[in-house]
């Protein structure tokens, strides 16, 4: 058997690009995808490696990369990455602070994700209500004020879900608009967003139900006083002469006030 150091880069990058390929932990991907991935033949791969397979997972561990064995790095990382985004803000978030969080080596990052701006978006995709917003719309059905309600109560239940991601993502972008990294979310994330409510706005002005409007307005108009609810919300519990409302008594009486506004006449 050889010394994992006489692995070739090649073969570790190949290793990696498998496994995202197939979705699995390196150790559980076949030699022959390995090979498959390094365009060399199978009996080559055992060959090089000295007739087996675990000169190339020591050499990955070496390399920073846990082959297997616990969860996979992308899966720790979006983990870490989310926690250290809800503690301490999106800024704190560096592949440095990542790695130490997930165990793991800034270079196992860049090869799951290919870098921070990636790695963000795969935590706004994740943890944030985009998904939510996403299925939700895709299946809602019924009148307006139900539709609009029902949106209310799925944003609601994905801004009180810990850990609170979109909660520090969002002060951030209140407190530093400009910043390289909330500048890199914004442009992932907006047009997602918009394209999303956009094309329901679509539908109900369409139907002649709501009145033509920038697609920006009515995303204020429906998203506006839910998010800031719900960022507020926490802060209020014990402040006295002060009761909070129902979730569904805040939602309710957004989805009224939405209606109000946007409705034909």
């Amino acid at each position: 058997m050889i010394d994992h150091r006489c692995v070739s880069p090649e073969l570790i990058e190949a290793a990696v690009r498998a496994a995202e390929a197939l979705n699995r932990d390196i150790a559980e991907v076949p030699v022959s995808a390995i090979a498959a991935e390094a365009r060399i033949s199978r009996s080559t791969l055992l060959r090089r490696l000295g007739g087996s397979r675990s000169p190339l997972d020591a050499a990955v561990r070496a390399a920073g990369i846990d082959p297997g064995g616990r969860p996979p790095v992308r899966l720790r990382a979006l983990t870490a990455a989310a926690a250290v985004v809800s503690e301490n803000g999106l800024a704190a978030a560096t592949l440095e602070a990542i790695a130490e969080r997930a165990d793991c080596s800034v270079f196992s990052l860049h090869a799951a994700f290919g870098g921070r701006d990636e790695l963000m978006r795969a935590v706004f995709d994740q943890f944030s209500p985009i998904r939510d917003i996403e299925e939700y719309l895709a299946q809602a059905q019924g009148d307006l004020h139900s539709t609009v309600h029902g949106f209310y109560r799925a944003v609601a239940n994905a801004l009180s879900r810990e850990p609170r991601v979109s909660p520090a993502m969002l002060a951030e972008v209140f407190s530093r608009p400009t910043s390289t990294a909330v500048q890199s979310l914004a442009q992932y994330a907006a047009p997602r967003m918009f394209g999303t409510l956009g094309t329901w706005f679509d539908a109900e002005i369409r139907a002649g139900r709501i009145r033509d409007q920038p697609v920006l307005v009515l995303t204020q108009y429906l998203l506006g006083p839910i998010l800031i609810h719900m960022l507020m919300r926490p802060a209020f519990p014990d402040v006295p002469g002060l009761t909070l409302p129902e979730i569904d008594e805040v939602c309710d009486a957004f989805a009224e006030n939405f209606i109000r506004a946007v409705q034909t006449p």
